[in-house]
């Protein structure tokens, strides 16, 4: 993968970490405004998580970055995102696999594990390129103890 530059998501935090990856899915998104989208295809996907804290865990990480690419390639490489219907639904255009929404899915996976961890840090970004000339930045809103930071 090559080294890439990401939009920096302004947070509060001592420690930042990025994460780069890929994976390779299908989707098809049921909508017709989605034009060819409609019909099955699929993505090689690039995303980058951003985790962000202030404290360390036991190891001295802030979370394990082989952690963070687990989480998200075991659950969608070489898979039809719309059977995934945990996150994604054929009933509800905000729970269409787009990438606005794989972007902010890949964002609570990742959040849902972090708030488990006794440091706690934040997903803070997602970024996510669908084809060389696309992509999607999600950053979640700060939770109320952050925005009093």
């Amino acid at each position: 993968m090559l080294q890439q530059m990401y939009p920096a998501p302004a947070h509060p935090y001592q420690y930042e970490l990025n994460k780069d990856f890929h994976f390779a899915s299908a989707h098809y998104v049921p909508s017709e405004a989605a034009g060819k989208c409609q019909r099955l295809h699929g993505h090689t996907y690039y995303a980058n998580v951003t985790v962000a804290g202030d404290t360390l865990d036991s190891s001295g990480f802030l979370v394990n970055f082989a952690t963070i690419k687990k989480l998200v390639h075991e659950r969608f490489d070489h898979s039809v995102l719309n059977e995934d219907w945990e996150n994604f639904s054929d009933e509800s255009p905000d729970r269409y696999p787009t990438t606005e929404v794989v972007a902010r899915t890949i964002c609570e996976i990742v959040q849902a594990y972090l708030d488990g961890t006794d440091n706690k840090p934040r997903c803070v970004q997602v970024f996510l390129r669908e084809t060389p000339t696309s992509y999607c930045v999600y950053r979640p809103k700060p939770r109320a103890e952050e925005r009093s930071r």
